[in-house]
């Protein structure tokens, strides 16, 4: 179901995350879904991926993959 129903979702932020506004915020409640989004505007867009997606966009980052 695109666009997905993220009105229950329990984002959170990491606990590694300074208290400032400027982070990302996870939501992994929602069953075969991650959703994304900018903590400065909790109302707004939010980015969807499947928990494989995720994995694989985590794992590049991990390993540095973007690094210019």
């Amino acid at each position: 179901m695109f666009p997905p129903d993220l009105s229950v979702a329990q984002f959170r932020k990491s606990s590694l995350s300074n208290s400032g506004d400027a982070c990302v915020e996870v939501a992994t409640n929602i069953p075969g879904l991650v959703a994304v989004r900018d903590s400065k505007d909790p109302s707004g867009p939010a980015l969807a991926f499947t928990p494989a997606q995720w994995r694989s966009f985590i794992g590049r980052i991990r390993t540095s993959a973007f690094d210019a």
